[in-house]
């Protein structure tokens, strides 16, 4: 092949190269830890999203649940202070704060830290946990500490992606970095339906295995914390806290028989509950709520 036959396939490589290189998606941008304390995960852009107002209220107007939040804050605690920490599954019944208690922890856990070291929140979507691995290799080498927060965490029959999260959490080769925890909420004990492990019991070769292989992606949480349907003080209690905290003016009786009625209107006694009352009550009175409070 002569030089000028050698000059022209270089060329044509050369555009063959530069085409692929305008094919490749781009390198995700290092990300700015420094502009907040919160993020949230965009997995189709491979990006953190800041989030400068939080929808949280304060650890004290937490009602009913003493036990739990005070292990998951002595978890985080020690997480957030370099020591052996343990990923958390916030399980049980609708309504009783399980988010709202991630939050708070957080937020008052950071209270008592540096204002130049931060424990960061990164909340992932349900859709996105397929890209965990992605998220953790951003995070990994940063010297910041992670809590991964997703909320209402479970699987439908078809869904396998629960393997990602397995491999991610333990399993995989590399393992969970030093420097992330996850914590999850979810409705579910063991993040997936009853009917799939039953079905999968009944049609596997080997039943046990196959329950097994469903089953341990739970026990990757070394923290189970359940919530329970709320008793009717632990309700009126909740109702008591968000009007002293507000300055609610009512009378205590009036306070005690509406909120009552309130209940048995929905059917039901959860801190969801006490909360949409108190914001009834608050219309009714004609007094602003923080917005941010839920």
């Amino acid at each position: 092949m002569n030089d000028s036959a050698n000059d022209a396939l270089a060329r044509k490589l050369d555009r063959v190269i530069a085409a692929l290189e305008r094919m490749a998606p781009a390198a995700p941008n290092a990300p700015d830890f420094a502009a907040a304390d919160c993020f949230v995960w965009n997995a189709e852009a491979v990006r953190l999203d800041p989030v400068n107002r939080v929808n949280r209220v304060d650890l004290s107007l937490i009602r009913g649940v003493d036990r739990v939040r005070d292990i998951l804050v002595d978890n985080t605690e020690r997480f957030a202070l370099g020591l052996p920490a343990n990923n958390v599954l916030l399980w049980g019944a609708r309504g009783m704060g399980k988010s709202s208690l991630v939050k708070a922890a957080h937020a008052t856990v950071n209270s008592g830290r540096a204002a130049a070291e931060p424990l960061k929140l990164i909340e992932i979507h349900r859709e996105d946990i397929s890209g965990l691995p992605r998220l953790l290799a951003l995070l990994k080498d940063a010297s910041h500490r992670f809590i991964l927060f997703c909320d209402d965490l479970s699987f439908d029959n078809d869904d396998t992606s629960y393997k990602s999260l397995k491999a991610a959490l333990e399993g995989g080769v590399e393992g969970r970095p030093d420097n992330v925890v996850f914590y999850a909420t979810s409705n579910r004990r063991h993040l997936l339906p009853r009917d799939m492990i039953e079905n999968e019991r009944s049609t596997a070769i080997n039943p046990s295995e196959a329950v097994e292989e469903k089953v341990s992606l739970s026990d990757r949480f070394g923290l189970w914390l359940g919530f329970h349907k709320c008793s009717q003080d632990d309700y009126l209690e909740m109702i008591n806290a968000y009007v002293a905290h507000y300055g609610l003016k009512i009378d205590p009786e009036q306070l005690r028989a509406q909120a009552l009625e309130w209940a048995t209107t929905r059917g039901s006694r959860s801190g969801r509950v006490a909360w949409q009352f108190v914001q009834d009550l608050a219309g009714r009175l004609g007094t602003r709520l923080n917005e941010n409070a839920r």
